[in-house]
C-alpha cells in the first residue's frame, strides 16, 4: 500500500520533516516515491508547505495519509 507520511530531516533536538509519497514496506527515512511538501513543527505557529496538485494525484489513486499528515490535508483543505 502507498502511504503519504514524514521522514525526518534535520539536527537533534531540532526536527524538519518532508512529506512524502512511500510504500508503507519501506522505512521511516529511506526509499520514497516523491516528495509533496515540508512540515516545521519548531515555528509558532507550526509551518508547512504541500504541493496541492500533486497530494491530489496521490490522494486520488488511493494514497493513504497516516494521522499527522491527514492533519496538515485538513488544514490546507485537501481533506474533509
Amino acid at each position: 500500500m502507498v502511504k503519504i507520511r514524514l521522514t525526518r530531516i534535520g539536527k537533534k533536538k531540532a526536527p524538519l520533516y518532508r512529506i512524502i509519497v512511500a510504500d508503507s514496506r519501506s522505512p521511516r527515512d529511506g526509499r520514497f516515491i516523491e516528495e509533496i511538501g515540508t512540515y516545521d513543527p519548531t515555528q509558532e505557529p507550526s509551518a508547512f508547505r504541500i504541493d496541492e496538485e500533486a497530494a491530489k494525484k496521490w490522494l486520488g489513486n488511493g494514497a493513504q495519509p497516516t494521522a499527522e499528515v491527514a492533519k496538515l490535508l485538513k488544514i490546507a483543505g485537501l481533506l474533509k
